[in-house]
């Protein structure tokens, strides 16, 4: 295929229809499945894309493919087509999270009924040993139904990858220097902002920051610059959710954070 894809092209059985958009490390298209006739969502990594990339969008397409939970977009197949590598996902008819949270706070009940389905996948994952490292309204898609999906799990990791006789403080990532700091700044962890190891309490930080969000319609800790919001993160605690809010669910998001 051509170095840049266009509609029409094949990735294996699967028939490029059109670009949906720019997914984590790659671009993202709907495909039709020849084989099983079904539409699909393809994520392809550019050719050009540096050797550490490639292995990370591998490591994606094993972290997503061992999680089976409605909450979790399926991985359905992996694989390479002249040397460009690409992962095939179920087709998630709907918006991100991003975009409803443009339209100001949720409503308590919905608020509710999506911050329990993403909580519900991220506990499957961290059952299954995998931590996400970049939760995020742009990483969550509401379906049709209203169905909460977490996708994206390009900076995933494995509790298993960790080397439990490790006495530094270097960031745990794959393929990355002690100290790099991954993730996207408004979310992430005050371990994260610090280029500090990270485990499963990473992501309970940044599932906080969604509901926070949710709940009260602003970035809690989103400042002018990324230094400033990493700052933030690292030493200030959120502003007080509206008074509205159940003090039993105030507790939670506190908890989180």
């Amino acid at each position: 295929m051509d170095s840049v894809p266009v509609a029409g092209d094949y990735l294996g059985p699967y028939k490029l229809v059109a670009p949906i958009g720019a997914g984590g490390m790659g671009q993202v298209w709907k495909a039709l499945d020849e084989r099983l006739g079904r539409t699909v969502a393809v994520k392809i990594l550019a050719e050009t894309s540096a050797a550490d990339l490639r292995i990370r969008f591998e490591q994606e397409a094993r972290a997503a493919s061992a999680l089976q939970h409605p909450s979790i977009v399926s991985v359905f197949d992996v694989g390479s087509e002249a040397g460009v590598p690409y992962i095939v996902s179920e087709l998630v008819d709907g918006e991100t999270l991003r975009t409803l949270l443009m339209k100001g706070p949720l409503p308590l009940r919905r608020a509710l009924e999506i911050g329990t389905q993403v909580a519900d996948g991220v506990a499957a994952a961290h059952q299954a040993g995998i931590t996400h490292r970049d939760l995020k309204p742009e990483n969550i898609m509401l379906t049709a139904e209203g169905r909460a999906k977490i996708l994206d799990f390009g900076l995933a990791k494995r509790a298993a990858a960790t080397n439990a006789n490790r006495t530094d403080n270097s960031t745990d990532t794959y393929l990355s220097e002690p100290g790099t700091i991954l993730g996207t700044a408004n979310y992430m962890s005050p371990e994260q902002a610090r280029g500090l190891a990270v485990d499963s309490r990473s992501d309970q930080f940044s599932f906080g920051i969604i509901l926070h969000e949710m709940l009260g319609g602003k970035q809690p800790f989103k400042r002018d610059s990324t230094p400033q919001t990493l700052a933030a993160i690292i030493a200030e605690d959120a502003p007080p959710l509206p008074a509205s809010t159940p003090v039993p669910l105030r507790w939670v998001v506190e908890r989180c954070l």
